[in-house]
């Protein structure tokens, strides 16, 4: 069937070809193939010039992913795209995540941000053709749905992606991508802390918690406070790390792969062995190893956000009335930091902390150790904290 404009020698009103054809006929212009989209119409030529719409057809098909994603169509030329460009980066970064070189979650950031890229670029579009303010496009995207600490690492990603695209070779010139964007400020940063929650518990609120935990999360919580050690460092922590005879535990951090040796408190040394003997049956050889497995036997930690650790420490929060939207058991982490920083040994924290130097500190490039009686002090000031000495009577 195609579309009638003269019939007998009399004008009639010209019809779609088929009942389902996506397009429909506007009398404007002496009759245009159309489509509304996004609440605007959009023009695909005129009837008379293609009576069966398919020239109209092809175009709409073309131009649909940027017209339902509001974005304008650029008409195709040869060059790399936005999907090939992201398909050779993830391809990449998969290679890494099988060899242990970068971590799952961080995989799953990347994927994150390269959906985005996509969404908003369009698979289709060419790299080449991309401008300043289709990444200020881009970032407004991103602070929709994204806080300021957020925001910056999502953009320090993008970034990564289209470096890589020049270093490989992918791309003759480096990306342009204008002043808007950019990370947030550091004293938007700074505003976003002060009016987010303080991530650190109180000595009387961790009490609470580890009271009223059970035996493998009170485990964990005074591991937490007694190392800082994080749900993902305790989620892979291997059995055989931990020496409760000597009372030490050396394990690098998975994250960063730096070395970490932490010595344990008596009040740790004790809830970990009382766990043990209720500790759950694993599900299959890959999670032997573990010292921590959930209720089924599986390993707790996930490559998302919703990470079982978390989930099970809020419910206990709201159990004992320490709840507190934005700080869950990673602000342990922040809290051993914080009160560890009272020992004035900033090297020996950072050591526990298992932080990697960045380009400025030399210092953690030459130095070979950190002394055990360091780190001893540094682990007695937070225990002073928790369980402050009892006062002698008079």
């Amino acid at each position: 069937m195609t579309s009638k404009v003269v019939e007998k020698g009399k004008s009639v009103k010209p019809t779609k070809p088929r009942p389902d054809f996506p397009l429909f006929i506007h009398q404007s212009g002496g009759g245009r193939w159309c489509k509304k989209v996004r609440g605007r119409f959009c023009y695909f030529g005129k009837v008379a010039d293609d009576p069966e719409g398919k020239a109209a057809l092809e175009k709409w098909l073309d131009e649909k992913d940027d017209l339902l994603a509001g974005r304008t169509p650029r008409k195709k030329r040869e060059g790399l795209t936005v999907a090939d460009l992201v398909n050779h980066y993830l391809t990449t970064k998969e290679r890494m995540r099988d060899n242990g070189e970068i971590a799952k979650r961080t995989y799953e950031d990347y994927y994150t941000v390269c959906e985005r890229i996509i969404r908003v670029f369009g698979k289709n579009r060419i790299v080449d053709d991309l401008v300043a303010s289709d990444f200020a496009t881009l970032r407004s995207d991103f602070a929709e749905t994204r806080g300021p600490h957020s925001l910056a690492g999502d953009i320090t990603r993008v970034r990564c992606v289209f470096k890589y695209g020049y270093d490989e070779g992918l791309l003759d010139r480096p990306i342009r991508y204008g002043q808007s964007f950019a990370r947030p400020s550091h004293k938007v940063l700074r505003k976003a802390k002060q009016a987010g929650v303080d991530k650190i518990f109180s000595a009387k609120e961790i009490k609470r918690l580890i009271n009223a935990a059970g035996p493998q999360m009170k485990a964990m919580i005074l591991l937490a406070c007694n190392t800082g050690f994080g749900n993902g460092d305790l989620g892979r922590l291997p059995t055989g790390a931990v020496n409760l005879k000597t009372g030490w535990v050396d394990y690098p951090r998975p994250k960063t792969g730096i070395e970490r040796r932490c010595p344990l408190w008596a009040e740790t040394i004790k809830a970990i062995k009382k766990y043990l003997p209720k500790r759950p049956q694993p599900t299959d050889k890959s999670v032997e190893y573990l010292l921590f497995l959930t209720a089924k036997g599986n390993c707790w930690t996930k490559d998302h956000a919703d990470n079982p650790i978390a989930k099970e420490f809020s419910k206990l929060q709201k159990e004992v009335g320490t709840f507190k939207k934005g700080r869950g058991f990673y602000a342990l982490r922040h809290t051993f930091q914080t009160i560890g920083d009272g020992s004035r040994d900033p090297v020996a924290v950072k050591y526990l902390m298992g932080h990697a130097a960045d380009a400025s500190d030399m210092g953690s490039v030459y130095r070979e150790h950190v002394e055990d009686e360091r780190l001893q002090a540094v682990v007695n000031t937070v225990h002073a904290w928790l369980y402050p000495p009892k006062k002698k009577p008079r």
